[in-house]
């Protein structure tokens, strides 16, 4: 999504070119590719997919949509595995109209996990629940923290269900690097991700994603808080940013792994 206006395979070319060598997909583009299409696409030029994102969606109350939703990540999970990777990432929902139980949306999302997780095993793909930024909770995600992640996710094997830790989201919680080393001891962290908090934010919120050392995150440290805690697995650059977005997505791509390179190493 950091560069969307990339078809599938310049996408593909400028990783091989820039020596990039995977890449984290989003169901929309690849189900618009072809789900086989870019499983062959990538795996011909010798990239691995690092994630697909994304599932989740898990907390409406009519049994319909509940219903619905997990027919739907049954195919993310699906997908992930044709794609070769093991790692789904979750936005588990927001509260539904009319609602203001915080608890009771966060009790769906443990139902859903509860009947997906083993069905991702039986794929091969650990589900990754991704805490956002308080300010999504009404109506993306009423998960906003790496500690509630993690309530949700140690309800289950780690090789199940885990965490992604997205610094855009956590880097304002002074509780998130002990709770990067809890998730770190259980085996949790299955995907880390960077993007960059500048302000002041857009309208909508939604696309004001900064790019790599334009905000106020120390990239570094969070690098060294998920080191420290054990992970060793890739490391994902996601940014929504309409200012990105409208220039040539080969010069954002190779700006974002110099970027990458300049703040992390």
């Amino acid at each position: 999504m950091t560069v969307k206006q990339l078809s599938m395979p310049e996408l593909v070319d400028t990783c091989v070119e820039l020596g990039v060598p995977g890449v984290g997909l989003w169901r929309e583009p690849v189900q618009s590719y072809g789900v086989e299409a870019t499983a062959k696409l990538v795996r011909d030029a010798g990239l691995s997919v690092t994630t697909l994102c994304r599932g989740g969606f898990f907390t409406a109350i009519d049994p319909d949509e509940r219903a619905k939703a997990l027919d739907d990540n049954r195919r993310a999970v699906d997908e992930a595995a044709t794609l070769g990777t093991d790692v789904l990432v979750l936005v588990s929902g927001g509260l539904p109209a009319g609602s203001k139980d915080l608890h009771g949306a966060r009790e769906r999302i443990a139902d859903a996990l509860a009947v997906l997780g083993p069905y991702a095993q039986e794929h091969g793909v650990k589900l990754a629940i991704e805490p956002l930024h308080p300010m999504y909770a009404s109506d993306r995600c009423v998960v906003s923290t790496l500690a509630q992640a993690l309530d949700l996710a140690e309800r289950f094997p780690a090789h199940q269900v885990g965490v992604t830790v997205d610094t855009y989201h956590i880097w304002w919680d002074d509780a998130a690097p002990a709770q990067i080393a809890r998730a770190g001891a259980g085996g949790r962290i299955h995907t880390f991700q960077l993007a960059d908090w500048t302000t002041p934010l857009p309208e909508g919120v939604l696309t004001g994603r900064g790019q790599i050392g334009d905000g106020a995150i120390d990239m570094r440290e969070w690098k060294g808080y998920v080191e420290a805690a054990g992970y060793d697995g890739p490391i994902e650059v996601e940014l929504f940013n309409d200012g990105l977005w409208a220039r040539d997505g080969r010069e954002v791509l190779a700006e974002t792994a110099s970027r990458f390179v300049e703040h992390t190493g």
